[in-house]
Formats: C-alpha cells, sequence, structure tokens
C-alpha cells in the first residue's frame, strides 16, 4: 500500500477522484486549472459534494483539451444550473439531479436523526457533534 505524502500526488496518481468534502476557503475550486495540469488524459473526476469545489470553467477547458477523460458531477455550483453551463451538454460530463434526500425513506431517516439528536442534547448526552 502506497501512501500519498502530498494531496497534489493525488490528482497526479489516481485515475479516479471523487470529491467527498465539504465547502471552505480551503477546499473552493480544489480543482481548478493548476490542479487539473497534474491529471492524466485518462483520469475521470466525480463530485457528489459542493458544486464551488471545482471551477467549472477549468474543468471545460479540461475536457475540451484532453487533459482528462471525463466528469460525473452530482452538484454544480449553481443550482439548478443556467441554459448557458456548458457542461450540461458536453459528450465527456455527466450530470445527475442532486436530489438523493428526495425519497421519502431518506427524509424520514433525516427526520429520524434530528429527533434523536434533540433527544440526546436534552437528556445531556449530545452526539453527532461536528
Amino acid at each position: 500500500m502506497t501512501f500519498v505524502q502530498n494531496p497534489n500526488d493525488i490528482f497526479s496518481q489516481c485515475d479516479i477522484v471523487s470529491l467527498h468534502c465539504t465547502l471552505n476557503e480551503n477546499t473552493k475550486h480544489i480543482i481548478n486549472s493548476e490542479s487539473l495540469k497534474l491529471f492524466s488524459a485518462h483520469s475521470i473526476i466525480i463530485n457528489t459534494s459542493r458544486g464551488d469545489l471545482i471551477d467549472e470553467n477549468a474543468l471545460l477547458d479540461a475536457l475540451n483539451n484532453q487533459q482528462i477523460a471525463g466528469a460525473g458531477l452530482d452538484v454544480l455550483s449553481i443550482e439548478p444550473p443556467k441554459k448557458f453551463n456548458s457542461l450540461i451538454h458536453h459528450p465527456k460530463c455527466i450530470i445527475t439531479p442532486h436530489n438523493a434526500w428526495s425519497a421519502k425513506d431518506t427524509r424520514q431517516r433525516l427526520l429520524d436523526m434530528a429527533v434523536d439528536n434533540i433527544q440526546s442534547f436534552l437528556n445531556g448526552v449530545p452526539k453527532n457533534l461536528i
């Protein structure tokens, strides 16, 4: 097993990079024109977290210039997407609706978790702290 010493090594060593992180000042546009230069031409980027993790203009350029092989996005920087978003119809980009939460069972599970968290807090045993 190889451990990555430098975060940029992830971009240069991985064929598939899937983003699962929060959006903050350190992660906004973590995928940008500079980081995209580190990817190989057969790399794929997947983003199911937050749209602004990726600089969409830089991603579009990388797709158009065969800098990467493709992208799978469940989130965009502007939602719902505007007509002018060139990624929507790009042949190397798949965009899915960011709506995993919409199923009835999922919403019920979220409500149950919220109630459980509140009850735990009121009982003096907070959980799921961030």
